[in-house]
Order: structure tokens, then C-alpha cells, then sequence
């Protein structure tokens, strides 16, 4: 393959690793962890790093984060938002972003779009525990909201907290329904429907715990956001 844009590295018989997608994407590749082995991800890691220089494994565990140290001693594992990542990316947006959770139990998939976008060099901030049961939590950053350029709001049970924050700012806002709540919140599918029928317009929803994703996205408005105003200079 002559095209650098479409190369891809076969890793033995479980993987062909994208390396060009940083180029096309403004994005690297991702390793998903879960449901690979731990020398699997040991390998995928490796070879993005001798490549690359950085690389980010998603929901992976102790194993995988053991057999990674293993062979890479800068290898850094968060059990928290269950991210396993070496180095990171050079920063190269200007705007700000903030990670606005709902309760403590939403933390996991908070602290995953906040460690994505802390792994792409961009310039975020955590809001957490600012759930719609005490408003004034979250009043009270009603300034340092405004002042954000892209805004993800993470929200289990009713998935309320994206409809109110979408009422309060006019920055871009991805929200990302938890699998957090009681019985009939239904593993997080009555905080997404809540969302998806967001009576604020503009609020955007991604999967079911899908902080990764949501990070991906604010950091691709953020690379716009940087190129219109390093354009405009």
C-alpha cells in the first residue's frame, strides 16, 4: 500500500494497527482492552508506542495494565476510569473544555472522557457531584461553565443534568448517559431516552457510558475551534 493514509500493520493474526489515523482523523487509535487478552493489548501497545510515542487502552483492568508495565515501565493505569495509557499526545488546541459529572457514582465514565482528553493535550477541567437533586451545586459554576468551549455532561438515573446545563450556556454540549440508577432506569436506557428528548436544542447524546467517545468529540471541535482562530490571525 502506497498510500500512507490507508497503511495499517498486520500484529500477528488479532490486530491491524492504524497508525495513520492521527493524519486523517486528527485522532490516534484507540485500544479497546476489554474482551482482549492481556498479551494482546501488551503487543497492540507497543508497537503503537515505538511508532507513535504515545498510545491509549480503554477499559482495561489490573491484567492488562500488569502486562503492559511489563514491557513499558512509563505505562500509567487509572482503575477509576479504567484507562491504561503511555505519554500523551502534544497539545496543540487552544480552547477549554469541561467534564461536568452528576453524582459520584457517574465518576467512572467522567473520569474517562476527562483522562481521554487530558491524554490529547487538551485544556479541561473536572465539575463533579453537581447533580439536578441540589441545583445550587451547580449554579454556583454557572460563570465557569459559560466561560467553557465545549461541554460534556455525564448524568445517570434521568439523565436531567445535560437538559438543564444545555439552558444555562451556549457552548457545544455532548452528553453521555450512565448505566447508573435503580431498576427501571434500565442500565442507563431511561437517562439516554431522557436525553435523546432534551427539551434544551443543541444537546448532543452519545452511547450509554461512552465517556471515550464524548471526549473524542469535544476534541475534534476543539481542533476546529484552534484552526478558525489561528486562521483568522
Amino acid at each position: 500500500m502506497t498510500d500512507r493514509r490507508h497503511y495499517y500493520e498486520q500484529l500477528g493474526e488479532f490486530a491491524r494497527l492504524d497508525h495513520e489515523r492521527q493524519a486523517r482523523q486528527g485522532l490516534p487509535e484507540f485500544v479497546y482492552a476489554e474482551g482482549k487478552t492481556p498479551a494482546q493489548v501488551a503487543a497492540i501497545m507497543g508497537s503503537m508506542v515505538a511508532r507513535q510515542g504515545c498510545a491509549l487502552a480503554s477499559r482495561a483492568d489490573r491484567q492488562h495494565a500488569d502486562a503492559v508495565r511489563a514491557e513499558i515501565d512509563a505505562a500509567r493505569y487509572d482503575p477509576v476510569s479504567r484507562l491504561l495509557t503511555v505519554g500523551q499526545m502534544p497539545g496543540e488546541t487552544t480552547g477549554r473544555a469541561i467534564v461536568a459529572a452528576a453524582g459520584t457514582s457517574d465518576l467512572p465514565v467522567a473520569e474517562e472522557a476527562y483522562g481521554v482528553l487530558a491524554f490529547l493535550g487538551d485544556h479541561v477541567e473536572r465539575l463533579y457531584d453537581v447533580g439536578v437533586a441540589g441545583v445550587h451545586r451547580l449554579l454556583a459554576h454557572v460563570e465557569a461553565l459559560s466561560g467553557a468551549d465545549v461541554l460534556i455532561v455525564v448524568a445517570g438515573m434521568e439523565g436531567a443534568l445535560p437538559t438543564l446545563v444545555g439552558g444555562l450556556v451556549d457552548a457545544p454540549i455532548i452528553a453521555v448517559p450512565t448505566s447508573v440508577g435503580y431498576g427501571a432506569s434500565f442500565q442507563g436506557l431511561a437517562a439516554l431516552l431522557g436525553m435523546l428528548n432534551s427539551c434544551a436544542p443543541g444537546v448532543t447524546v452519545v452511547n450509554i457510558d461512552n465517556g471515550l467517545g464524548a471526549a473524542a468529540a469535544a476534541h475534534r471541535i476543539l481542533r476546529r475551534l484552534t484552526c478558525h482562530t489561528q486562521d483568522e490571525r
